[in-house]
């Protein structure tokens, strides 16, 4: 599918900087870059001439002799470029006004501003990429860990793309066989089909549920470890906050009951993101906006990845620090036994023992505890939940949810298998399932969901 009219659009950031780009894509692409571009004799270049994947190096002008700046302009010819198409990209120095101009001027000779994510979309329609590398794109533009940038780029290498190919392949091939056995029996017979169908069956239901048991460390990799940060009322849970942050993000008072609200930042330790999140003091009172703050903590708590139990070393150990270390038994965490620094009143040793709550003594003022604190909650995710290795995490929603879709109909195909049901029965879940994970690739997926996808995208991608 290839288009008659030529985009362009500024594909690097709108803020001020040393260089920008501008793409260009489409069948007029050389023609359209070609009226505006002349070398240092001021001759118009003719880019159709040029060897694809060279670079030019010239002048974008208003007119022959009027220089607006002095320009490379990278030639890419199609198939073998983003978009498939002829690509041109101007390289000139940055700034607002220079990429306007030059952009009003490719408009004036023909182009039309590109839509958010039209250079990729045309990329997938035109079969360069399949849905789900497409959706890495953005992924990868996004990333904010290591890891995640490891996920994106694998996932935009086709490892997404060739699981799901051997998936269908698989389910395609038993449908062809099943389909001709049925219209025509005399000569094709079924008789070991059911044996054959219940293997496949077996392998893929285990893949499919594989993939969904990783996509829940996927949404780790690319949203963060949500780390909700607990305690009683004036334990240090925001000096906390502001020691691994590094800045005064979070106020800090004597007087209890400071935070009434949650209080959410990112930091990035090793290869892993953390989402931290400061919350209210959880304790009695009669003061209602308090309270309100009191149940978002004890919400954050129950949906967090990771718990930071905060217990003040300073003060007796009370039934709200045992509240706390309750309400969070099930979830993975550490417990800061906090202000090491001044005297202590409860020693580490009565704090309540559990097996996976890690104890460090700790303090936000000196940041005694800090290294420990970051590299154990680091290894606990990394070397026990979401070691990288080349696993494939599924990080995408829309993709989840066709997975879940695709195990269903395979879960419903396994159970005819075991009840000896008769095999015309099983096409229909085998399509469906086919279906399902065709979405995931964008063999079967519809026209709209298509266009919202790219929507989302940044211009000039």
């Amino acid at each position: 599918m290839f288009y008659q009219d030529t985009i362009a659009a500024i594909a690097t950031s709108s803020k001020d900087g040393s260089i920008s780009v501008i793409r260009v894509s489409g069948t007029q692409s050389y023609e359209i870059v070609s009226g505006i571009f002349y070398n240092k004799n001021m001759r118009s270049i003719d880019l159709s001439a040029c060897e694809t994947h060279t670079i030019q190096y010239g002048y974008i002008c208003r007119d022959q002799g009027t220089i607006l700046d002095e320009v490379l302009v990278l030639v890419m010819k199609g198939p073998r470029s983003y978009t498939a198409e002829d690509v041109a990209e101007i390289q000139c120095h940055g700034g607002y006004m220079v990429c306007q101009t030059i952009l009003e001027l490719l408009m004036e000779k023909g182009a039309r501003i590109a839509e958010p994510g039209e250079f990729t979309k045309r990329a997938f329609l035109n079969g360069r990429i399949d849905l789900s590398q497409a959706e890495s794109v953005m992924d990868l533009i996004q990333a904010k860990s290591d890891i995640a940038i490891k996920n994106s780029i694998s996932q935009l290498r086709g490892s997404v793309k060739r699981k799901i190919v051997q998936l269908r392949e698989m389910l395609l091939e038993d449908i062809a066989f099943l389909e001709a056995a049925l219209d025509d029996p005399e000569h094709i017979s079924l008789e070991e089909f059911p044996l054959r169908m219940r293997e496949h069956t077996l392998y893929l239901k285990n893949e499919l549920e594989h993939l969904l048991q990783n996509s829940q460390n996927g949404q780790l990799i690319k949203e963060g470890i949500k780390t909700a940060i607990i305690g009683k009322p004036n334990v240090g849970k925001s000096s906390f906050l502001n020691c691994i942050l590094r800045s005064e993000r979070a106020i800090v008072t004597d007087i209890p009951g400071t935070t009434r609200d949650t209080l959410e930042e990112e930091v990035r330790i090793g290869s892993t993101l953390f989402r931290f999140i400061d919350t209210a003091g959880i304790r009695e009172t009669e003061d209602t906006i308090e309270n309100i703050g009191i149940e978002k903590a004890k919400k954050e708590m129950k949906q967090a990845d990771l718990v930071i139990c905060i217990i003040d070393s300073g003060s007796e150990l009370q039934e709200e620090d045992l509240y706390v270390l309750r309400q969070a038994e099930e979830c993975p965490g550490v417990i800061l036994y906090n202000k090491v620094d001044l005297p202590t009143v409860t020693d580490i040793s009565m704090i309540p023992s559990y097996d996976n709550k890690k104890i460090i003594s700790f303090s936000a003022v000196t940041g005694e505890g800090l290294d420990e604190l970051e590299h154990y909650i680091n290894e606990l995710f990394i070397e026990n939940k979401i070691h990288y290795n080349d696993e494939i995490y599924i990080t995408n929603a829309r993709q989840k949810e066709s997975l879940a879709d695709a195990l269903e109909s395979i879960g419903q195909l396994w159970n005819s298998i075991e009840m000896e049901m008769p095999e015309d029965l099983y096409s229909i879940d085998m399509i469906n399932a086919y279906e399902s994970l065709g979405k995931i690739i964008g063999e079967t997926v519809e026209d709209d969901i298509i266009d919202k996808i790219f929507k989302d995208f940044c211009m000039g991608k």
